[in-house]
């Protein structure tokens, strides 16, 4: 008989709001035919979302997926898929306050990604840090099985709890790179002179304003920025702040893979400049297309970079790589960036591990 694996705290199939969604959606895909798979979906984000996708069943609840709400949406499904399945892969611990009552209850197995450290991030208060940092404490002592996917985030278990995690990373082999359409060139006239690209979400611990400083110093080089700027006060203080800089294209959203592979595959150099959480999937992706990559210096990108990146910490650090970069050592650095992603970061590798997991 075939396993019925639930999976809880995405935002919902077709993916095309994050990694969570994109890593459901392959694995879905891959494993299909050996689990029956029961996704949670959200509502709000798919009014109208069909009930099943390439073998999956797709279950709504009538909340948001992120935000305030996640707590409930991740326990209601949790709970649920209780009852309709004979595993559960959580992904995220905002739901992961009810697993004690869950283990008094049920025996099935649950395995938890834990995502980043989302305790450390800029964006929450102290009172949502401490609450996400609890709930991190309790996924990991009552799963049966922590998933971290990146080696940083496993020593941390280790070492905070006592507790072994299976590291299985993020794939990026679904990312092509694509040469510019005449309709894309039309719209982004630009795109026409030498760019550095970043594609990510506009919150601080993306160290967003120190890069749009640094070239806005650095005129040299221009930056395009693809973000959702209208989702916070932070962010639309950014962008009032930076948009008349002439070097500077801060663009809204890009959800049609498409259009963003044909902006990031043609970059110059790609910037990457999250400060936390662990395998970035922007960052694997990036690493995929063969891109140089600057990154911030923190552990987490060393480790997925394989320290065979380019580094900064600081406005300065990062105008200085900009002055001193030339097309040749960009290029060994984008070469050996594909040679790690198609090593370790692909699909296939990815499925396979969680499906040994979720098999056994």
């Amino acid at each position: 008989m075939t396993k019925k694996i639930a999976v809880v705290g995405t935002v919902g199939l077709p993916a095309k709001y994050g990694g969570f969604e994109t890593l459901t959606e392959h694995l879905v895909n891959k494993k299909g035919n050996e689990f029956d798979f029961l996704i949670y979906c959200s509502k709000a984000a798919y009014p109208d979302g069909p009930l099943t996708y390439n073998k999956a069943t797709l279950k709504y609840l009538p909340l948001n997926a992120n935000g305030i709400q996640s707590i409930p949406y991740d326990i209601w499904g949790i709970l649920h898929g209780l009852r309709k399945s004979d595993s559960l892969l959580v992904l995220g611990v905002s739901g992961c306050i009810i697993l004690p009552f869950v283990k008094l209850i049920s025996k099935k197995k649950i395995t938890v990604n834990i995502d980043g450290l989302e305790w450390k991030r800029e964006k929450w208060g102290k009172l949502a840090k401490r609450y996400l940092r609890f709930s991190e404490k309790i996924a990991v002592k009552f799963a049966d099985v922590v998933v971290a996917d990146n080696k940083v985030i496993q020593d941390h278990i280790k070492n905070s709890y006592g507790k072994n995690a299976e590291l299985i990373a993020y794939g990026a082999d679904h990312t092509k790179a694509q040469n510019f359409s005449s309709e894309t060139l039309k719209n982004f006239p630009f795109l026409n002179d030498a760019y550095g690209f970043k594609v990510c979400r506009i919150e601080p611990e993306n160290n967003i304003e120190l890069i749009l400083e640094a070239f806005s110093e650095f005129k040299k080089l221009n930056l395009v920025l693809v973000g959702n700027w209208e989702v916070s006060d932070y962010a639309r203080k950014l962008r009032l702040r930076f948009k008349s800089r002439p070097n500077l294209f801060l663009l809204d959203p890009i959800y049609d893979q498409g259009k963003l592979n044909q902006l990031r595959s043609n970059c110059y150099l790609y910037v990457h400049g999250h400060s936390a959480g662990g395998t970035n999937p922007s960052l694997v992706e990036a690493m995929y297309l063969g891109l140089p990559i600057l990154a911030f210096g923190v552990n987490y990108n060393r480790e997925t970079t394989g320290s065979s990146a380019e580094y900064f910490n600081d406005k300065d650090s990062l105008i200085s790589l900009l002055r001193s970069s030339n097309e040749i050592q960009l290029k060994k650095i984008g070469k050996k960036m594909n040679a790690i992603a198609v090593e370790h970061y692909t699909w296939k590798k990815v499925s396979e591990s969680y499906a040994r997991i979720l098999s056994s």
